[in-house]
Formats: C-alpha cells, sequence, structure tokens
C-alpha cells in the first residue's frame, strides 16, 4: 500500500478530531482551522515521501500530544473536557465575546 494509507488515517483522525472537539472551536476563524488542518496534511505528505510510513507517527502523535494537553488544560480550568462547560467560562479563557 502507498500513500493511501496516509490519507486515510489523515482523513480519520480529521473526522473524529472536527467531531469531538467541535464545541470547543465555535468561534474559532475558518482560516484558522484550514490553515492548521492544511500544515498536518502538508507535512505528514512530505514526512512520507522520506520516511515512507513512519510519517503516520506525526499526525497520530501530534493528536495524543494535543489530546494530553487539552484535557490537563481543562480540567486545570474548571472546564469539562468534552462538553466545554460552563461555556460562558470558557468564553472568558479563550477571550470570545459572551453573549447574553
Amino acid at each position: 500500500m502507498g500513500i493511501e494509507l496516509e490519507f486515510i488515517v489523515l482523513l480519520v483522525i480529521m473526522t473524529l478530531g472536527t467531531s469531538i472537539f467541535a464545541v470547543f472551536e465555535v468561534e474559532t476563524p475558518a482560516w484558522r482551522k484550514i490553515v492548521k488542518w492544511l500544515m498536518v496534511h502538508t507535512i505528514t505528505i512530505g514526512l512520507f515521501f522520506l520516511a515512507g510510513h513512519w510519517a503516520l507517527l506525526f499526525p497520530v502523535g501530534a493528536a495524543a500530544a494535543g489530546g494530553t494537553f487539552h484535557f490537563v488544560w481543562c480540567r486545570r480550568n474548571g472546564i469539562h473536557p468534552r462538553l466545554a462547560t460552563p461555556r460562558r467560562r470558557y468564553y472568558e479563557l479563550r477571550g470570545w465575546q459572551w453573549y447574553d
């Protein structure tokens, strides 16, 4: 199997990541989300040409590191790591405008 494996893994990570963590990105501009995913895909595909399937360590490792940081940060700041509640507190931490 060639580069297809990398594309499948990237698709699964992107689908699960955006589905699970969408509640935390409500106010994030679309361009930032697009740039983030383009960077992950570009680095992974570039690494594939240098290291073969070992390139999969990058997105899997980044997802693991990001998920760990997310849970630690949420717990440390009193936010539920799955539901982003209390919502007002989460918006304050992110610097987003809360509308009543």
